[in-house]
């Protein structure tokens, strides 16, 4: 029966986002339980092509990103993929009308990772915008179920969730994405140089970035609120974490919320959630 391939598809997907990422998995657990397949279902997607450029080290990742692009849009056009990530995803792209512009973004800021790119604002831009804010209007896409006048007054607040998580993601793997894999995100920046003073301006703009996304959580369906809200105090957690920190000890050491500290922070956002205050 092709309904326990379509089970198993998304629950691989599922698995692998409790695989790469407790915070989010904490994030969709919060989420009714209607949407969290189809989320888990994007994510999925997302982790697998940032391992390619990532992680597969020792293969051709231009060839594999370029057969993963192939296969997404086959998989688009004649609804199944013997992929079961792959699977799963065109199931939900196809189930809630996802714009294909906003998945062959991204796709295109993985193809930037395949090479050295000195960033500019422009360029930085460029890749935050397909590699986070339209991961983002992919998740608002299904948090508002169709209503396309809604989608278009949380669009923005989505893309900024997205560019604000990217960000802090930047800074928290500064070690691994300068020092292994040779890659500098922040504009106009010699690493080499990298101290408290430019930290500082960094921190700056993802401050003003946060407040102006939790303006959109709070116009969220009900179905969806909770779930995002979670994923947005995890972040702002770490980013405060971070705010501590020298410049010089995240250049040097990845900076972690262990498990505890999120089913803390889960349990403190429940109870401000109920009591309205988000």
């Amino acid at each position: 029966m092709k309904r326990l391939y379509e089970e198993l598809s998304y629950a691989v997907s599922e698995a692998t986002t409790k695989k790469y990422s407790t915070s989010f998995s904490f994030g969709i657990l919060a989420l009714h339980p209607s949407i969290r397949p189809s989320i888990y279902a994007i994510y999925g997607y997302v982790r697998l092509a940032d391992e390619i450029v990532d992680s597969f080290h020792d293969y051709n990742k231009s060839e594999l990103l370029t057969r993963f692009k192939n296969q997404t849009t086959e998989a688009l056009d004649e609804g199944i993929s013997l992929n079961p990530i792959l699977q799963s995803f065109q199931e939900t792209v196809n189930k809630y009308s996802i714009d294909r512009n906003l998945i062959y973004q991204f796709l295109h800021s993985m193809e930037m990772d395949l090479k050295p790119v000195e960033y500019n604002s422009d360029l930085y831009q460029e890749y935050i915008l397909g590699s986070a804010e339209v991961v983002g209007l992919m998740c608002l896409q299904i948090f508002v179920e169709g209503n396309k006048a809604m989608y278009e007054l949380l669009k923005p607040y989505a893309m900024k969730l997205g560019s604000v998580f990217q960000k802090v993601n930047f800074l928290r793997d500064l070690k691994e994405d300068y020092h292994l894999l040779g890659r500098t995100y922040f504009p106009n920046i010699q690493m080499g140089v990298f101290n408290n003073e430019i930290k500082m301006q960094i921190e700056q703009g993802i401050e003003i970035e946060f407040k102006e996304a939790l303006k959109g959580i709070r116009k969220l369906p009900n179905s969806s609120k909770f779930g995002v809200y979670l994923a947005y105090r995890y972040y702002l957690s770490l980013f405060q974490k971070i705010k501590k920190m020298p410049a010089e000890k995240i250049m040097h050491q990845r900076i972690r919320i262990d498990n505890r500290q999120k089913l803390s922070l889960a349990m403190s956002s429940y109870v401000q959630f109920k009591m309205a205050l988000v």
